[in-house]
């Protein structure tokens, strides 16, 4: 895979994800990846902030998905099963989208309000005074 990496800190547990930016690396995402290291995953950074959707066809590794809010904030967890067509939705809108291997949220104890920090996320003071977080090269 040849994305840009970018390392995240969630609650003191590292991560080295994959940046997904383009509309092509978006739909591609995990798709045909047979193993992630323990502590790697993928960030998708969308277009628009709006409801997201993900499923995980032709995705044959189990995942979790957190939906994050602005500031990198963790506003929703799931677990996502491999080749499944289910879709996986957060009611709130988002541009931040997280994947990590199955469990990996839960076996560190991350779910709604944890927050990823990471060259991704401005601290929730700057963005409350309008300025957009800045995206990784």
């Amino acid at each position: 895979m040849n994305l840009v990496r970018c390392k995240f800190t969630i609650d003191g547990h590292e991560l080295d994800a994959y940046v997904a930016r383009s509309d092509e690396q978006r739909a591609l995402g995990l798709m045909h990846v047979a193993e992630l290291g323990d502590n790697e995953g993928m960030l998708f950074v969308c277009d628009e902030c709006e409801v997201q959707s993900f499923w995980m066809k032709d995705t044959p590794v189990a995942l979790s998905i957190a939906f994050l809010d602005e500031d990198g904030t963790v506003l929703h967890t799931e677990d996502m099963e491999p080749h499944s067509l289910d879709s996986h939705t957060c009611e709130h809108e988002v541009r931040y989208v997280l994947e990590v291997p199955q469990g990996w949220f839960a076996e560190r104890g991350i779910g709604a309000g944890a927050r990823v920090e990471g060259p991704t996320f401005l601290p929730a003071a700057e963005l409350s005074e309008g300025t957009r977080a800045p995206v990784p090269d």
